[in-house]
């Protein structure tokens, strides 16, 4: 009888692990897709606020920015008048600010409304990348940033090291970032620029593997209780995370690597 019991009892672990398993992959999988269903709309959004930006046309337009390139009014109201400051720092408040009322008031389904709102924002933030960089480059970048990114965040996913430790060096260099790229907006020093890119590309390197894993735990420990709503928003979070260190990964080897206009 107790061996039977045993038996019975591994069975139902066993069970019990297997659907922990598949719904990690479905987890993990959400996460992904939402990501990149948030840089599609970045993208999109950067290059659509671009193309509106910019003209051919002399004639009506408020300043030339290269050859036969003009900046329309919308150019000039989102790069060149006080705006702009708005426009650059919406993204920093939006997370700092909106997703946490998101997350306390609305279901999933609304979370991840306001991630893609969130996307959006962040498109007409850096859409000033198709006006410096060419577009060539840009998708060299974007290339690299992508392989970079995928290889981080498997082995973040597939390694049996614990990287939680990482997590306050890191947050403490994203800050010293966000110090030193406010300071370098008033001294407009090429080398901290330079530093400034390089250290940011190991900074949201080592981001990308620790997020992925805090997700994974985050499931796993969480998925024990079976509370589906606040598994249904930490995957938009998740995706959130990755996002930005995606995001911000391409912008600073975009700053080092990219060919300028």
């Amino acid at each position: 009888m107790a061996e039977f019991d045993t038996i019975r009892t591994g069975g139902v672990a066993g069970a019990r692990a297997a659907q922990i398993d598949a719904g990690l992959r479905a987890h993990m999988n959400k996460v992904y897709g939402t990501m990149s269903v948030g840089m599609f709309i970045t993208f999109l959004a950067a290059w659509a606020i671009a193309g509106l930006a910019v003209t051919s046309d002399p004639s009506g337009a408020t300043a030339q920015i290269g050859a036969n390139k003009y900046l329309t009014g919308l150019g000039e109201a989102l790069y060149l008048s006080p705006l702009k400051w708005v426009v650059m720092l919406a993204p920093l408040a939006f997370v700092f600010f909106g997703f946490g009322a998101a997350m306390n008031r609305l279901p999933a389904a609304g979370v991840q409304t306001v991630f893609y709102i969130f996307a959006a924002l962040m498109g007409v933030s850096i859409s000033s990348i198709f006006l410096v960089f060419t577009g060539e480059s840009i998708i060299q970048v974007f290339l690299i940033t992508a392989i970079s990114f995928a290889g981080l965040s498997l082995w973040g996913y597939t390694t049996k090291k614990d990287i939680s430790g990482w997590g306050s060096f890191l947050i403490m260099g994203v800050i010293g970032l966000v110090v030193a790229s406010i300071v370098n907006i008033f001294i407009a020093s090429s080398a901290m620029s330079f530093a400034i890119s390089v250290i940011g590309v190991l900074v949201f390197a080592g981001l990308t593997a620790y997020d992925t894993q805090n997700i994974k735990n985050t499931y796993i420990q969480h998925a024990q209780h079976g509370d589906q709503d606040f598994l249904g928003k930490a995957a938009i979070m998740g995706a959130l995370s990755l996002y930005l260190d995606f995001i911000n990964m391409f912008m600073m080897l975009l700053q080092l690597f990219g060919n300028r206009e």
